[in-house]
């Protein structure tokens, strides 16, 4: 097992790894056990009750964030014609089509965030390889293939995230940063929860939310009491 630090160890300390905490605790908890020179991200990870081995039971999608992240994202935009200059004026930080394409090709993915118009995605389509491992293609599930690609690229830059169930059935996001006040990392943390029950699968059985944990970057995981956020409010 990996050593870890004093300062994780005092941190650490401060939390009971057995006790179920209400969202308010959880989160002021996780501002307390920071230790970083740097401002931390808070994580959440929800293990869901479901079975990702049934295409119907895999739960992934988007959320615009009401507070954002606190990370600014670079936005790659695949187009051409007018849907580029509106893309360009829209802030979009890259804006090609072929060029692009054989930008990246060549080794190139210096971006957070890939979005493409229909038409695009033919061409897009070679990136597979390259942009599917890393998670940077383009999905229309998630609003990156679009024709409105203005709001797009203005929800990424608003705070807008992916969540998609791993192997395990769990959903691994950014809820902000450690500075954040309090109330903008729980509004941050109840948007993301209300948004996963409203996409719960019809086929899924018994309970939804199996387990909560929050953690920021470096340090320890707290647990959330998941049967008093099922309504994405504290009970």
């Amino acid at each position: 097992m990996p050593k870890v630090g004093k300062k994780y160890q005092e941190a650490a300390k401060l939390v009971d790894d057995k006790q179920l905490y209400e969202v308010e605790e959880a989160i002021d908890l996780v501002k307390k056990t920071a230790t970083a020179k740097f401002d931390e991200t808070v994580e959440v990870a929800i293990k869901l009750g479901v079975d990702v081995k049934y295409a119907d039971q895999q739960v992934r999608g988007a959320v615009v964030l009401p507070n954002g992240t606190g990370k600014s994202k670079s936005v790659l935009v695949f187009a051409k014609g007018e849907k580029a200059k509106a893309a360009e004026a829209a802030g979009a930080d890259f804006v090609g089509a072929e060029d692009l394409v054989a930008k990246i090709q060549g080794g190139w993915t210096e971006f957070d965030v890939a979005v493409a118009t229909p038409d695009m995605m033919g061409t897009v389509g070679r990136l597979g390889k390259i942009l599917g491992p890393k998670g940077l293609m383009p999905n229309p599930k998630v609003g990156t293939v679009t024709l409105d690609v203005t709001k797009a690229i203005h929800e990424i830059k608003a705070g807008k995230i992916e969540y998609r169930t791993d192997k395990a059935g769990n959903i691994h996001a950014p809820i902000g940063k450690v500075s954040f006040e309090q109330g903008k990392l729980i509004e941050n943390f109840t948007t993301l929860v209300d948004t996963l029950n409203k996409v719960k699968p019809a086929s899924a059985k018994g309970q939804y939310l199996k387990s909560i944990t929050l953690s920021t970057t470096m340090g320890p995981g707290v647990k959330v009491n998941p049967l008093k956020v099922v309504s994405g409010k504290k009970e």
